[in-house]
């Protein structure tokens, strides 16, 4: 099954919730042309659940797998995983602003829901992802744009006009707790910021495009600001991608 990338095409910080967790306004939208692909395999090398392919490392899809343990699905999952593996392919650059951990978590959930019938309900799931990550649940819509607020919880579909985009994928990935402290450092004017998201909730993806890369992202600047080689992108007049370091152009 494909687990599609997406990308943000703004983002602005609005504020903290009382977690003191960075509220953001912002438009995701799906990727259809980058995907990272999961399927359940024969293939078995250890006991219980385990994750194959090009990238087997510990992702938020072994938290999803607690999440379903702790709903009461702990012998349907050890007797299904005696005899399977996850089979994950990566494709999607690890680190990219592109939400790949995210989009394998609400894949794997979708599979093993069917797979396995259990017969979690949207709202069941909506509130696994809710527990996982603050971008899981516009994957879990699968709407191809969307406005997104809140934490990342809060999702709307947006009636989009969407150009052909062209990636550019640097050599290293970013990191988001990094880029979020350096936004925090630079003291942005927030009640600025939320009259800007105001004004591009209600833009289709072509014209946001015609905005300053930095006026879209409120991230680019801090991006560079600890990842001095993303100076070359932004100069360039590329738009980030989240927190980076995935950056792209109107193709």
């Amino acid at each position: 099954m494909r687990a599609y990338a997406k990308a943000n095409i703004f983002l602005k910080i609005t504020g903290f919730d009382l977690r003191s967790y960075h509220l953001i306004s912002s438009r995701f939208i799906l990727l259809k042309h980058l995907y990272d692909e999961l399927s359940f395999s024969d293939e078995k090398y250890k006991d219980g659940f385990e994750i194959i392919g090009n990238f087997n490392q510990d992702t938020i899809i072994h938290k999803a797998y607690q999440e379903l343990e702790n709903l009461g699905f702990k012998n349907e999952l050890d007797e299904f995983f005696k005899h399977k593996s996850l089979k994950l392919i990566k494709n999607i650059p690890i680190g990219g602003g592109l939400g790949g951990s995210s989009t394998d978590a609400v894949t794997f959930l979708l599979m093993i829901n069917e797979e396995l019938n259990l017969k979690l309900s949207k709202q069941k799931l909506e509130q696994i992802c809710h527990n996982l990550g603050s971008d899981l649940i516009f994957f879990l819509y699968g709407y191809e744009s969307a406005n997104v607020s809140g934490c990342g919880e809060i999702i709307k579909e947006f009636e989009d006009d969407l150009p052909l985009l062209n990636f550019a994928f640097p050599s290293f990935s970013c990191s988001s707790a990094e880029v979020y402290k350096s936004f925090d450092e630079l003291k942005y004017n927030l009640d600025e910021n939320l009259q800007l998201a105001k004004k591009f909730t209600h833009l289709k993806t072509t014209q946001l495009l015609e905005f300053d890369n930095t006026t879209l992202n409120d991230l680019f600047a801090p991006c560079v600001k600890i990842y001095p080689k993303m100076q070359e992108f932004l100069s360039q007049g590329y738009f980030l991608s989240g927190s980076g370091s995935s950056v792209f152009k109107v193709l």
